[in-house]
């Protein structure tokens, strides 16, 4: 008689099927679907594998020359489908790899203990034993060597002099490292060697161990984590899957529909899993305002994603469960709205919440950059003012007519003052611009100076009325106007705003943001990371906007999607840079660090524009040799004009390119190389990123310098060409080449194209 089989699919596998050419992921869609229905069913090849790591591994055919690997928890039919490779490959892992429940934290963990790594042996119990790696572990107390799987040899017992010498085994076992590995964590002396072990140990106590050595207490680490309230049960699988731990790692495929959707983005893990870290920021009820910093790649719009989803999900079943007319009822029909500062940027989330988020989910998140939101919002409250999204620039000349001529400014120096002070407090009169606090600029200004300076504003100001035009941090302020004053009739519509990058936000635009939702518990969620700003807005001090995050506020620290050595690439282009954080205080990237690793980032100096062409081009045919598709590489460049040239030259060298406008998607099954701007990839990712053209005068581009009005105002110009360059880097996920030809950016070292010079791709 046939019995059924339930599968829990881990991040391993998804990474592992992603890789299997398309008939055999062909084939094991059929096996799992056959494996679920029936496990004994013929042609399965169920079967135990001799000298596995851990008796209770199995193997799957998947045809003749591959297989996957699954645990069986021995628990209503449940099983872990852990890996899938060629045949030899598949069960070298299996030999190599361990699986078990810790005893402390109550998750399913996958780790390589040392004996394997070391020695390529294997444990040589029979395939028939009948102990699991549960049988011998220890319960809470017990000595390590007790929680060694079956048949491994227990390892000698370090002096405690290593870099966890403060903390005992029990400590370590809660902060997720599993017992068989407790010895060779005692050995380790400092996060050099912690990293060499990396790849062995579980995410959960990699990240563990590497914030204890960072400076974080035992004490902090085990209050984020969840604790199990009862003693563990190390042979309960089915309870150990549904905690956080092994929830970042495994998702429960319950039916075909649940499988296919898995399986059917198996490179987007994001969309099925968050990492311990990420979890406790979007699944708990917070008292107020939330804000979450963190450098590329640290997964932050991941985490504004799933927030947003989760408040749906809240209100979903606050409604079911509502009675009609109530106010319950009425908090439960309203929506998330979920803003970030560019259209392209709210196209791309919305897209990826739809892969996330069910139907009913999806209805209750609205979309949109806050630009957009407003202009709507005032057109139904019969607003008359056209909003200007810059300078009305007739009005702007005919306004800087007023000058004093006793005054020496520069024409720069009257825009940014109209933009980081006039706009940014919202200056309206005379005595408001003379008794306002200048932070942050470089030209002092007496009152009787500011005096002679203010009849330019009061003329633009004048000339915007004239003209019915409202520059777009005039119209912020009105929209929060209208909130404020009409809160009943037109603050009902939301129970919460997301913010996604919150850096290229202002004040006005965060005060507007404040009035959408009133005060209250889960109100405001704000992620951003100030060495991304990248569209030259004024720093902005969230408590000043009305938006307390004090005891809320947190950060990601570990990066997830570019590699160490790009990561450490990017970051020294800030080094000694201040960046703010939001708040009035100092951000840094102290303690960031990415979990992955590749190759460092390759630097290429080129004689001539046509040389540069011709590189990325044999570059770019290379990946085609490959059968690497060519949709995986970005060739991005600081202005328009450079992209468009390089774009025409590739097609002209008969290589596929799609240009990515401002104004268009991207188009992901089209097997073309993207060409952009630094601007245009902000929020994508690429497997290979080329950052082309990087010379002098383009980068920094010597125009966007050459504005500024005096030294502090030029310092934060190049801090933003810095960011930009930082953001295009860290949009890589395996590889970074930087080129360059005639005379290369200053933001380049001289000594980094010493081995590269005119190099060939």
């Amino acid at each position: 008689m046939s019995r059924r089989s339930r599968l829990a699919i881990s991040d391993g596998f998804l990474g592992a099927f992603g890789r299997l050419p398309k008939a055999q992921q062909r084939g094991v869609r059929a096996l799992i679907s056959k494996f679920n229905a029936d496990p004994s069913a013929k042609g399965l090849n169920y079967e135990p594998i001799r000298n596995a790591r851990n008796a209770r591994m199995r193997s799957l055919r998947i045809d003749r020359g591959y297989r996957a690997i699954v645990f069986d928890t021995r628990q209503g039919g449940l099983h872990l489908l852990l890996w899938a490779a060629k045949h030899d490959d598949a069960y070298d892992w299996a030999m190599r790899h361990d699986c078990g429940v810790n005893p402390e934290t109550g998750a399913v963990q996958i780790y390589v203990p040392q004996r394997v790594a070391d020695d390529g042996a294997t444990n040589d119990r029979a395939a028939g034993s009948s102990k699991s790696p549960s049988d011998g572990q220890s319960s809470p107390g017990q000595s390590p060597s007790a929680g060694q799987s079956p048949g491994a040899a227990s390892p000698p017992v370090q002096p405690a002099t290593g870099a966890f010498a403060d903390l005992r085994d029990r400590q370590l076992a809660r902060l997720g490292v599993p017992p068989a590995m407790l010895p060779e964590v005692r050995a380790l002396r400092d996060e050099h060697e912690l990293d060499e072990m990396q790849s062995r140990l579980p995410a959960e106590a990699y990240e563990s161990l590497f914030y204890f050595l960072a400076g974080e207490s035992y004490e902090k680490l085990i209050l984020e984590r969840e604790a199990p309230r009862e003693s563990v049960d190390t042979d309960d699988f089915e309870t150990a899957l549904g905690r956080d731990d092994s929830r970042a790692r495994f998702v429960v495929a319950d039916d075909e529909a649940a499988l296919e959707a898995v399986l059917s983005a198996p490179l987007e893990q994001w969309r099925v899993f968050l990492h311990l870290s990420q979890r406790k920021l979007v699944e708990r009820r917070w008292n107020g305002p939330v804000r979450v910093l963190g450098g590329a790649g640290t997964g932050k719009t991941v985490v504004a994603m799933h927030r947003a989803r989760w408040l749906a999900r809240q209100l979903a079943e606050g409604a079911a469960s509502a009675t009609d007319g109530t106010e319950a009822a009425a908090a439960a029909r309203k929506r998330i709205l979920f803003v970030t500062f560019t259209r392209n940027l709210a196209a791309d989330i919305e897209n990826n919440l739809r892969s996330i988020c069910s139907p009913e989910e999806m209805e209750r998140i609205e979309v949109t950059n806050l630009d957009r939101w407003v202009t709507a919002f005032l057109r139904r409250q019969g607003y008359d003012f056209h909003i200007a999204y810059g300078h009305d620039q007739d009005g702007w000349d005919r306004a800087m007519d007023q000058r004093d001529p006793d005054l020496e400014f520069a024409d720069a120096f009257y825009a940014d003052e109209w933009q980081l002070v006039v706009q940014a407090a919202g200056i309206e009169t005379e005595d408001e611009y003379l008794r306002v606090f200048r932070a942050g600029r470089g030209t002092r200004l007496s009152r009787s100076v500011r005096a002679k300076v203010w009849p330019v504003f009061a003329e633009y100001r004048a000339q915007l009325r004239e003209r019915g035009i409202k520059e777009v941090d005039d119209a912020y302020r009105d929209a929060a106007a209208l909130l404020r004053n009409e809160r009943d009739t037109l603050g009902a519509d939301y129970a919460a705003v997301i913010v996604d990058e919150a850096q290229d936000l202002g004040a006005p635009a965060f005060k507007l943001i404040r009035s959408i939702v009133p005060e209250g518990k889960d109100d405001l969620f704000v992620v951003g990371d100030g060495h991304q700003r990248i569209y030259g807005r004024s720093n902005v001090v969230l408590g000043r906007c009305g938006i307390n995050i004090r005891g809320r506020s947190r950060k990601l620290r570990l990066g997830y999607r570019t590699t160490e050595e790009t990561r450490a690439w990017a970051v020294r282009l800030l080094e000694d840079r201040e960046i703010d954080d939001l708040d009035g205080g100092q951000d840094d990237n102290r303690n960031f660090k990415s979990l992955t690793h590749g190759p460092e980032p390759r630097l290429v100096h080129l004689r001539t524009r046509s040389e540069q062409a011709n590189w990325i081009a044999q570059y770019l045919n290379k990946m085609l040799e490959r059968d690497e598709p060519l949709r995986g590489a970005c060739i991005v460049t600081r202005t328009r004009s450079e992209r468009d040239s390089l774009a025409d030259s590739l097609k002209r060298r008969n290589v596929n390119v799609f240009v990515l406008e401002r104004a268009n998607p991207d188009h992901e099954h089209d097997d073309c190389a993207r060409v952009a701007t630094m601007h245009r990839v902000k929020g994508l990712e690429f497997d290979r990123v080329l950052i082309a053209s990087a010379n002098r005068r383009l980068v920094p581009l010597s125009a966007a310098l050459r504005k500024t009005s005096d030294d502090v105002a030029r310092e934060l110009a190049e801090t933003g060409e810095r960011a930009l360059v930082y953001v295009a880097a860290t949009r890589a996920k395996t590889e970074l080449t930087v080129l360059s030809y005639g005379r290369r950016s200053e933001f380049l070292g001289e000594d980094d194209y010493a081995d590269d010079l005119f190099g060939s791709a």
